[in-house]
């Protein structure tokens, strides 16, 4: 997609897929004027088939843009997040660009709400993480006119700018690693993957590398809720108790998989020789616990910076750079809890 093609759209837009003036238009999307219900309603659902969102800044400055970049992701207590957020920060901080968080708690309702408010503002650009989305906030984002940087996943079409890793990928690469580690009977721990889509996506490459052995996952577990050493240790108690022959443990990220090792060790499990144990996205936090992880480091910090470096060129630049599609590859730290090959 060109910058030609992501021109910003107009009241006139709007007017013209409603059937109504450009006057009409405005007085509905300011909730002013006397104006019938029907024809509210239908400059409304025009509005939002368009991915249309109405200008707050003042009349003398509606024609620019404010040095403000929202950054729209699922949450602050995954420690994920933080890292990209640093990332984000180290580069827009030597630039007049001011990062400003949305958080949509993984509900894609939520996201389309908090896009609709912040693309309101007439930000400079936006980062948001993932790139599935409802069909009102990709057009939205489509018709925004400014640098769009979706982030963390590069299994997918981008709307404009992507840039993360491969999930699918990820999750064959250990997948393969536990396979070659000589492990044949293994389960998942992880969350409900319907709305978290990178899980998912991970899930699927890691089955796909056992099936390519004549594997298949021999149990799983699944929970809701945030990220916690204490749901790692439930559900680890949990699978091991049901299916007591496992010899290897894939956790779907790190926290419930530190939380994993700790119940094992605990209960005098031979790590990684009668069990092996694996996580997620390469926390440093747990670098304290009395045995080492196995994980992958998402590339948090530098998906958080190259975003950022998108969207300053085009901000602060003289034109509009194409599209870029940056795919960052992580590699497997094995720790103390996957055998060595």
């Amino acid at each position: 997609m060109t910058a030609e093609t992501r021109r910003p759209l107009t009241l006139r837009d709007v007017s013209e897929a409603s059937g109504v003036s450009e006057m009409t238009v405005s007085r509905v999307l300011r909730n002013r004027g006397d104006v019938s219900d029907k024809t509210r309603q239908r400059v409304l659902d025009a509005a939002k088939s368009l991915g249309y969102v109405p200008n707050k800044i003042a009349g003398a400055l509606a024609s620019q843009r404010v040095n403000l970049v929202a950054v729209i992701i699922p949450s602050m207590s995954n420690m994920v997040f933080p890292e990209v957020m640093m990332g984000i920060s180290e580069v827009l901080d030597d630039t007049p660009l001011q990062p400003v968080v949305g958080l949509t708690h993984y509900k894609p309702e939520r996201e389309e709400a908090v896009l609709y408010e912040m693309l309101s503002w007439r930000p400079s650009g936006v980062i948001l993480a993932g790139l599935e989305h409802t069909d009102a906030a990709r057009a939205m984002l489509r018709n925004a006119g400014i640098p769009i940087v979706e982030i963390m996943d590069t299994d997918g079409e981008p709307i404009d700018s992507m840039v993360g890793i491969s999930h699918r990928r990820a999750g064959r690469t250990m997948g393969e690693a536990i396979v070659a580690a000589g492990y044949r009977k293994v389960g998942f721990l992880g969350t409900k993957m319907p709305l978290d889509h990178r899980a998912r996506k991970r899930f699927e490459g890691f089955t796909q590398a056992l099936a390519k052995a004549g594997l298949e996952m021999a149990d799983q577990e699944f929970y809701a809720g945030g990220s916690a050493l204490v749901k790692g240790r439930e559900m680890t108690e949990a699978i091991l108790s049901r299916t007591p022959d496992l010899d290897f443990l894939y956790y779907s990220n790190d926290m419930i998989g530190a939380g994993g090792l700790l119940y094992c060790i605990e209960k005098g499990y031979d790590i990684p020789g009668q069990l092996g144990l694996a996580g997620f996205n390469g926390v440093n936090l747990l670098k304290g616990l009395p045995k080492h992880l196995a994980t992958m480091d998402a590339c948090r910090q530098e998906i958080g910076r190259k975003a950022a470096e998108i969207v300053a060129a085009h901000a602060l630049g003289d034109g509009a750079p194409e599209p870029q599609r940056i795919t960052l590859t992580p590699g497997i730290t094995p720790g103390d809890t996957l055998r060595a090959v």
